[in-house]
């Protein structure tokens, strides 16, 4: 019987700890995100730079997964998780030396270093994840840490706006550092217990290519996990775009309240968003067999309160805030749900390969997304009131279709 959230959480002493370092590096994370919008925007003005900022993190996170998650199978998920910190500590403090638009690239290059490492650590995360929670409280823990991510991006990029504000993009970045050093020292005396696969073994390079076949393998033979393991792409393709560029240029527009606020407000309720909407999905949803239809619904649903994001911009700023929220609830629906099939489903000795190839998509439609919307406003002259329609018009559409494609269904048919 799934356990409540209190119950949950004060029985495990292993998940509070994970969640308290996890918790604690997100938010000098967002610190450090508001920060590096200010500087680009700041001193480049470009549009374009703000969307290879995100394009750069994102296709180092990506082109990073085979590899991170053959080391989550082949290695202590904790010690990555550990390391993963330790280097961030100092390339949070690389930014320090940033003061003019010749630094930009620079910047651009310590930020997907770090995009890089925090893919190392989320993914030996959520391979771990398992290791420490029983099969019923799954969806429990993973509603904890969609919530607390959220938490931690409304209270880190409001934080962080009013940090730069006041006292400059230095003190975000020595805060940053601070944040991965605690967190570090929280990760050091969790311990679990780990099954390795022994047909992994082998020198790591020479045997990565092969190991990485085999989680392609274990997706790809099984359907109903191929067509889940793209359920977070869906929202992405779109919605990197929209969150990444377009609510940001929308953030630094708002007149009256200065960039770094403004980014701060609206990245706010992003977060409050993907918060409450694991928790509603939990309580709501209960039946896991309707879970992979609800999750390409749900993709559309936040297309829709997108769309009217882009139509309430210039009229109530409330209403447009209130709008983001619920966008971002349904897509936190949606990465909850995909996230805790996944888990469900695959076994421990492969599941960190399995959750690379998740991130490996979900990088991929995230650079595609965010450099395409940063070229369309720089070089194309497009609005940000027709970017937020054309883009959530796309994410109405890549929902559609993923609820529609359903190759799990077809091959028992033919069965």
């Amino acid at each position: 019987m799934t356990k409540g959230y209190v119950e949950f959480f004060l029985s495990n002493p292993k998940f509070r700890r994970l969640w308290a370092a996890s918790v604690i590096s997100l938010l000098g994370e967002w610190f450090n995100t508001i920060a590096l919008f200010f500087l680009i925007l700041e001193f480049s003005g470009s549009e374009f730079l703000l969307g290879v900022l995100f394009s750069v993190r994102m296709a180092l996170f990506a082109l990073s997964q085979p590899i991170n998650g053959l080391l989550a199978d082949r290695m202590s998920r904790k010690k990555l998780m550990l390391w993963a910190n330790i280097f961030q500590v100092f390339l949070a403090l690389s930014f320090l030396f940033v003061d003019g638009p010749e630094d930009m690239w620079w910047l651009i290059g310590m930020s997907g270093m770090m995009m890089l490492l925090h893919g190392v650590y989320v993914t030996a995360e959520r391979a771990a994840l398992p290791n420490i929670v029983d099969e019923e409280d799954l969806i429990t823990a993973n509603a904890i840490d969609s919530a607390s991510w959220s938490t931690a991006l409304c209270i880190g990029a409001m934080l962080g706006g009013i940090t730069v504000s006041i006292w400059g993009t230095d003190m975000a970045f020595i805060i940053d550092s601070y944040t991965f050093l605690l967190s570090s020292l929280l990760l050091i005396p969790l311990t679990f217990e780990q099954s390795f696969d022994k047909s992994a073994s082998g020198p790591l390079f020479r045997t990565a290519i092969s190991n990485i076949k085999i989680g392609w393998s274990r997706i790809y033979n099984d359907k109903k996990l191929l067509r889940i393991v793209f359920a977070k792409s869906s929202w992405n393709l779109a919605g990197a775009g929209l969150a990444g560029v377009f609510l940001v240029l929308a953030g630094a527009d708002l007149t009256g309240y200065g960039a770094a606020f403004g980014f701060g407000l609206f990245f706010f309720a992003r977060g409050i968003g993907t918060g409450i909407g694991p928790l509603i999905a939990r309580s709501v949803f209960k039946d896991k067999t309707k879970w992979p239809s609800l999750i390409g619904i749900l993709v559309s649903i936040s297309g829709c309160f997108y769309l009217l994001v882009g139509v309430t911009l210039d009229i109530y700023l409330p209403l447009t805030v209130a709008l983001i929220i619920c966008a971002h609830a349904a897509s936190g629906g949606n990465w909850v749900l995909s996230t805790v099939l996944t888990q469900m489903w695959v076994e421990d000795e492969v599941r960190g390969r399995v959750f690379s190839m998740d991130m490996l998509i979900l990088g991929g439609t995230a650079a595609v997304s965010t450099t395409i919307a940063g070229f369309l406003v720089e070089f194309n002259g497009l609005s940000l009131q027709a970017g937020f329609m054309s883009f959530s018009c796309l994410m109405i559409l890549c929902g559609l279709v993923f609820t529609y494609w359903r190759p799990d269904i077809s091959t028992k048919s033919k069965q």
